[in-house]
C-alpha cells in the first residue's frame, strides 16, 4: 500500500523490476534528458546568439591539475581533447542524475510529475554545476537573472522528460 509524503508517496511500482533494472531505465531517462537539456540550450542559442559556454572545457582542464592526469598532445590536439571531453561531463552527470532517479523508483518513491521534475532538474543543475563551482571555474553567487534562467530553463526540461520516462516504465 502506498504511504503519501510531502514529496509524493512511497510504495512499490510495477511488480517485477530489480533495483538493478530500475537503474539502468534510469540512466536511459538520463541520456534522454540530456539530449533534451541540450535541444533547449542550443535552441537559446539559437534565438540570443550567444556562443557556447567554456565552463565544461575549464572544469576537464582543473579536473585533470587536480588529479596530476596530464592531457596528452600537442597543443592542438590536446584542444580538441578537452573539446571533447567537456560535454562528456555533462553527459555523465546526466545519466547520473537519471540512475539516482530510478534508485529512488527502485526504492518506492513515486513522486508527483510537478515534485519530481523539479527535484530532478534541479539534482542535475547541483550535479553540473556544483563541481564547477568547487573548481572556481564559476560562481553563481554572481549570475545574473539571465544567467540562472539559461542554466535553469535547460535543466527543468531535464527534469521533466527523466521524470516522465521513469514514469513510462512504471506504467502497466
Amino acid at each position: 500500500m502506498a504511504k503519501r509524503t510531502p514529496l509524493g508517496r512511497t510504495g512499490k511500482g510495477r511488480r517485477g523490476i530489480s533495483t538493478l533494472g530500475w537503474a539502468l531505465r534510469g540512466a536511459a531517462a538520463g541520456a534522454a534528458g540530456t539530449t533534451a537539456l541540450n535541444a533547449v540550450t542550443y535552441l537559446d542559442m539559437v534565438a540570443r546568439g550567444r556562443g557556447s559556454s567554456s565552463t565544461p572545457e575549464q572544469t576537464v582542464e582543473k579536473l585533470a591539475a587536480a588529479a596530476h592526469v596530464p592531457i596528452p598532445g600537442d597543443e592542438q590536439t590536446r584542444q580538441n581533447r578537452v573539446q571533447g571531453l567537456g560535454p562528456m561531463t555533462g553527459l555523465v552527470a546526466g545519466v547520473g542524475v537519471g540512475v539516482v532517479g530510478g534508485l529512488a523508483r527502485a526504492s518506492g518513491l513515486l513522486s508527483t510529475k510537478p515534485v519530481g521534475t523539479v527535484l530532478t532538474g534541479l539534482g542535475a543543475m547541483l550535479a553540473a554545476n556544483g563541481p564547477m563551482a568547487v573548481l572556481g571555474v564559476t560562481d553563481p553567487r554572481t549570475w545574473s537573472a539571465t544567467d540562472w534562467l539559461s542554466d535553469l530553463v535547460p535543466h527543468l526540461a531535464y527534469g521533466l522528460v527523466v521524470k516522465s520516462t521513469i514514469d513510462a516504465f512504471d506504467r502497466p
